[in-house]
């Protein structure tokens, strides 16, 4: 199973969008990939350091399903930092 690949979803460690989880939508070279995630509409180019990787995988080049994982993704998020929150 290789971890960089095309519709890898993974999180990003650094930057703006730290903590958002990511789909990989191209792959430059063995440091760099564009990566497309729920709360910025255009595909940004990170550098691999900066993301960890998950075990999910969707169809790159089908962006409505990669925008539905991603909202299903984050909403997840939201219900779990919630539920800490009331703890």
């Amino acid at each position: 199973m290789a971890l960089i690949e095309e519709g890898r979803v993974c999180i990003k460690k650094s930057g703006r969008d730290a903590g958002d989880k990511a789909v990989i939508t191209k792959i430059f070279d063995k440091n760099f990939v564009e990566v497309m995630t729920h709360t910025r509409p255009k595909a940004r180019k990170i550098n691999v350091k900066h993301l960890e990787f998950l075990n999910e995988k969707v169809d790159a080049a089908n962006a409505a399903e990669i925008n539905t994982t991603l909202e299903i993704a984050e909403k997840k998020q939201f219900r779990e930092g919630e539920a800490k929150k009331r703890k």
